[in-house]
């Protein structure tokens, strides 16, 4: 059965795609920096630490996170793999975007027209409920749904 949820959109869009899931706070720079640096096809998480997301795709996909962490340069690294065209899909937060991750999308956006489509304040309930590989639809205005 299907699953809404309603968030705040940050840069607002109607998309669908798979998700990917990581119940810990995302390093943007551990994450994505390989991947820009070696300006590869696709993203491969290369953050160790981060035992839900380590070694998976993560280009065109719908990250499903409470929050992401690490250093300053993040929100750079974000806009360079959006340059590349290897970004994510979208980024759903279950807690308020943080500044690393709304730079990012936002440079992208405003410097690129290249829209990560982001939505925060989802809540925990959606983030305990989530699992890597299902379907999600994401509406401008907000509302998620999450397909078994």
């Amino acid at each position: 059965m299907e699953r809404i949820f309603k968030g705040r959109p940050v840069l607002a869009g109607n998309t669908q795609g798979e998700s990917v899931v990581s119940r810990q706070g995302l390093n943007i720079l551990a994450t994505f920096q390989k991947s820009a640096l070696k300006k590869a096809r696709v993203v491969v998480c290369s953050d160790q630490n981060n035992k839900d997301l380590f070694n998976k795709t993560l280009t065109d996909k719908i990250i499903c996170l409470p929050k992401t962490i690490g250093s300053t340069t993040g929100g750079m690294v974000l806009e360079a793999i959006a340059k590349l065209g290897i970004g994510p899909k979208a980024m759903l937060f279950s807690e308020h975007i943080d500044s690393l991750a709304a730079a990012g999308v936002i440079l992208a956006d405003v410097w690129l027209s290249r829209r990560i489509i982001t939505v925060d304040t989802l809540g925990d309930e959606f983030l305990e409920y989530v699992k890597d590989g299902q379907h999600i639809g994401i509406c401008e205005d907000g509302t998620i749904s999450v397909s078994p």
